[in-house]
Order: structure tokens, then C-alpha cells, then sequence
């Protein structure tokens, strides 16, 4: 079962055409890897997806409805959760605070609240032990983790994430997709955007990659990684 299916998007900022005929499809269960050089147009599709910005033509269905014309933010109600490239904290608010807002829209009880806000913990551990200092005072790591961690509050089904890895120390970019392998494992639905082509196909089920806004290549993942040269072809 397909929890997001794209048909022949069109996307355009302003004048530009930016994304040209993309169909994409993700599986529920799936982590799903969007890789392409800078500028190839990854950022557009996940916002398009995101309903942030308008189709100039195709179609959109999230979760077995058409979801075209529907409003971000209730759009992230009902599921779809973005983790956007630069992380986007609140960063005078606390660890917790930041977590606690992740959810607020959601209306939970207390009990499920604090039982999520345990879960992300256990995830990051080093959210726990900076739970009340304010965001901007974490590592760029430490606010990386954050960040996922916010979307996962919103309890997504399917959660994307814009390039996570960007200026990140090579361990923590393990440590986060570890997490996010550890987190498809589980049944979360995942849409990873990234220019770190290999990195995210290696944990990935399915691969799509992105070249001056078409889908140059797709297929299992495992199968596109056999042919490293065929990728660095499109990856510029």
C-alpha cells in the first residue's frame, strides 16, 4: 500500500519551472531516498509535497486522499511531517519546550505526551541530559537530533527530512541515520532528501535520483548502489 503517490508535478517558483513531470511513489513501511546534486530540485519536491508551494500541474495523494489543494498546516496535522533543511528550532525556548511544541497541535493527554517526550529521550539520550537549556545553545548535531525528534512528537506517518546531514561531523551523521534505519524498521514512513548520495541509499529501500528537477534514475536501492558510476553520472 502506497502512502504517497506524485504523478506528473510541475512545480514552479515564480517564473522558473523547477520540477518538471515527477512521479514518486512511497510504500508505508518504506524508507525512500530523493538524492541529487545542489540545485537539482530536491528541496522544491519535498516542499511541493508539503503543500509550502503551489503545483502548476499533476497530482497528489497523501494517505489515500487527493491532498492538492490542502493547507500545510493541516497537512502536518494529519500526518505529513517535514523536518526542513537548517532545522528551524525555536531556539530560546528549552530541549523540552521545543519537543513539548512538536506535539501541541496534536491535543494529547498528558500521559501520552510525557510518554512520547520519554521515547524521543531514549532515542537521544543527550536530549535528556539538555533538557532545559535552550535549543540555541545545543551543537549543530545536538540541534539535528532535536529537530527529528520535534517531528516525531507529531506522531507522523510519513516523516521527511531535508538534507539532515548538511554540516554535520561524520559520526553524528551516523549516530542520526542509525536512527532513522532503527525507525523504518519499526514501520515509520520515511522521505530522506539528500545530497550524500551514497550514505542515504545505503539505508534506504528505494532510491530516486533527482537531476535539473527529473527523475534521472529510480529503483531498489540496493540495485542502484552496484553501479556507483552510473549515480556520479547525475550527481554532477
Amino acid at each position: 500500500m502506497s502512502i504517497l503517490k506524485a504523478r506528473d508535478l510541475h512545480v514552479a517558483i515564480g517564473e522558473n519551472t523547477i520540477l518538471h513531470g515527477i512521479d514518486l511513489e512511497i510504500a508505508a513501511g518504506a524508507l525512500v531516498a530523493v538524492v541529487g546534486a545542489n540545485g537539482a530540485g530536491k528541496t522544491t519536491l519535498l516542499r511541493a509535497v508539503s503543500r509550502l508551494l503551489p503545483l502548476r500541474q499533476g497530482s497528489l495523494h497523501f494517505d489515500g486522499r487527493d491532498i492538492g489543494a490542502e493547507p500545510a498546516h493541516l497537512l502536518a496535522r494529519s500526518g505529513l511531517v517535514q523536518v526542513p533543511q537548517g532545522r528551524q528550532i525555536i531556539t530560546g525556548l528549552s530541549v523540552e519546550d521545543n519537543l513539548r511544541i512538536g506535539a501541541g497541535s496534536l491535543g494529547l493527554q498528558t500521559t501520552e505526551m510525557e510518554e512520547l517526550l520519554e521515547r524521543e529521550f531514549q532515542r537521544f539520550p543527550v536530549l535528556k541530559q539538555r533538557r532545559g537549556i535552550p535549543g540555541g545553545s545545543l551543537s549543530g548535531g545536538e540541534q539535528q537530533m532535536l529537530a527529528v525528534s520535534r517531528a516525531l512528537m507529531m506522531k507522523p506517518k510519513l516523516l521527511m527530512l531535508d538534507e539532515p546531514s548538511l554540516g554535520l561531523a561524520p559520526q553524528i551523521v551516523s549516530l542520526i541515520f542509525g536512527a532513522l534505519r532503527e525507525l523504518a524498521a519499526a514501520g515509520v514512513t520515511i522521505l530522506l532528501v539528500e545530497q550524500v548520495a551514497f550514505m542515504a541509499l545505503k539505508i534506504a529501500d528505494h532510491g530516486y535520483v533527482l537531476q535539473n528537477g527529473r527523475i534521472a534514475l529510480s529503483g531498489p536501492a540496493p540495485d542502484l548502489l552496484r553501479d556507483p558510476k552510473l549515480i556520479e553520472r547525475y550527481l554532477g
